[in-house]
């Protein structure tokens, strides 16, 4: 599920009908129950990116210091030779390191995810408050009523 879907069904989820606050109410365990759930996936599903992103970086420097067998190069689909013949000086690794395709992508989906995750944390504590919400609407009907 894309952040986009969540917050398309979060939209529709954080709704309190303010006509049945009992109904609202009762539809909080079952809020958060899902949103746990999507929430529990999220976290899952980021470490698994941050391991994939170390092991890519693993390999990324022994292909940048030479020090990769050629069959593994192969296996990966690189290049043999990751500079085209320029020397690099270890101070400047890190350079390539930033620039490099494979690690951005991977960069990018870890930080992608890591969004998804503030999202539903946003959305859990919405979902822990919302019977405060609903005692307040009731409270002020109440005062409004005139009755205390």
């Amino acid at each position: 599920m894309t952040l986009d879907d969540l917050k398309a069904e979060w939209k529709k989820d954080c709704e309190i009908d303010d006509i049945e606050l009992d109904k609202s109410s009762l539809e909080v365990p079952k809020l958060h129950a899902k949103y746990s759930e999507y929430l529990t996936d999220a976290i899952v599903k980021h470490k698994s990116l941050q391991l994939k992103y170390q092991t890519m970086l693993k390999d990324k420097w022994m292909w940048f210091n030479g020090k990769m067998d050629e069959g593994r190069i192969r296996e990966l689909g690189w290049e043999d030779d990751p500079f085209d013949g320029l020397k690099i000086m270890k101070n400047d690794m890190h350079v390539f390191f930033d620039a490099d395709k494979d690690l951005q992508k991977l960069n990018a989906q870890t930080e992608y995810q890591k969004a998804t995750i503030d999202f539903l944390k946003r959305c859990m504590e919405n979902i822990t408050w919302r019977h405060q919400t609903i005692k307040n609407t009731i409270d002020w009907r109440k005062f409004m009523a005139g009755s205390q």
